[in-house]
């Protein structure tokens, strides 16, 4: 058998604690896995075999979800029909952009999306319809690009008042939807070869273990409080990430990207002790 490079090893951890948050929380697999995997390999490689592992860890959350899915997928389709153009569109771009700068773009598009997850903002969108089609394009963009539409999608959703159940079965739907149409998409643009095949059947075994395992932690742990710790790690990644892209541009010198760090990492703890203490208010009013 042969034996496993660190940095292959690292990717394999990687991918099962990201399986399992997803298996938990029905997103984050790509959020933690990318901020990872770019310290090892360039976005042409790593995306094609994450949309590969994407479409069998959303085909399994969509099934394992199914009950709730006649609920709420006619909600779900001017969403899902503003995927095709920004997949299309997002695809195209990860085909012109240089690795460094594409490392960059993603984690600075990133970081954000994750921090304001963390906060626990609450936005509540009357016209849903009207908003779910150009937020789709912007999803399929995205997503293309990066392989990264949990923290935006999860905003999204958790906004509109769905009840767990339903959550898990709209954004596995959407899901199923852009890591299709991107595999699609990809295949077109002839982005697939041997080392995007060969990391997709590397990290497949990580996916088919983590997915039970975060299902099972579900019912043990707090979904929010879980989440929340989740994206405070993930928060702490792409900002190491970034820093360290940034320097290797030359746009930053070191000493600015100690200070994107802390400055993530205070706004992280911020935002738990607020959290904290608008509980403890809870339990003393009660």
């Amino acid at each position: 058998m042969p034996s496993l490079a660190p940095e292959q090893i690292a990717l394999f951890l990687t991918a099962l604690v990201a399986a399992t948050v997803n298996g938990a929380l029905g997103y984050g697999f790509s959020s933690i896995t990318v901020p990872v995997a770019l310290g090892f390999v360039a976005n042409r490689v790593l995306n094609p075999a994450l949309v590969l592992l994407e479409v069998v860890l959303n085909l399994l959350s969509l099934a394992l979800n199914r009950k709730a899915l006649g609920s709420v997928w006619r909600r779900m389709l001017p969403l899902v029909g503003g995927l095709l153009p920004g997949v299309l569109l997002g695809s195209v771009f990860l085909t012109v952009t240089a690795a460094v700068t594409l490392k960059a773009l993603t984690y600075a598009v990133l970081l954000p999306l994750i921090l304001l997850q963390v906060s626990g903002l609450r936005w509540p969108l009357r016209n849903e319809r009207a908003v779910g089609l150009p937020f789709g394009m912007g999803l399929g963009v995205l997503y293309s690009t990066t392989t990264i539409s949990g923290p935006p999608l999860a905003l999204f959703l958790n906004n509109q008042g769905l009840a767990q159940d339903e959550f898990r079965a709209a954004i596995a739907l959407i899901r199923v939807a852009e890591s299709g149409l991107t595999l699609i998409a990809y295949l077109a643009l002839g982005l697939y070869g041997a080392p995007s095949f060969g990391l997709f059947f590397m990290l497949l075994p990580a996916v088919a273990l983590g997915l039970p395992l975060g299902r099972w932690l579900l019912g043990r742990v707090s979904k929010e409080l879980f989440g929340r710790i989740c994206m405070g790690v993930d928060a702490g990644l792409v900002s190491v990430g970034l820093a360290v892209t940034l320097h290797r541009l030359g746009w930053v010198d070191r000493s600015a990207g100690y200070a994107v760090l802390a400055a993530v990492s205070g706004f992280v703890l911020g935002a738990a002790w607020q959290r904290f203490r608008f509980r403890k208010a809870q339990v003393v009013s009660s």
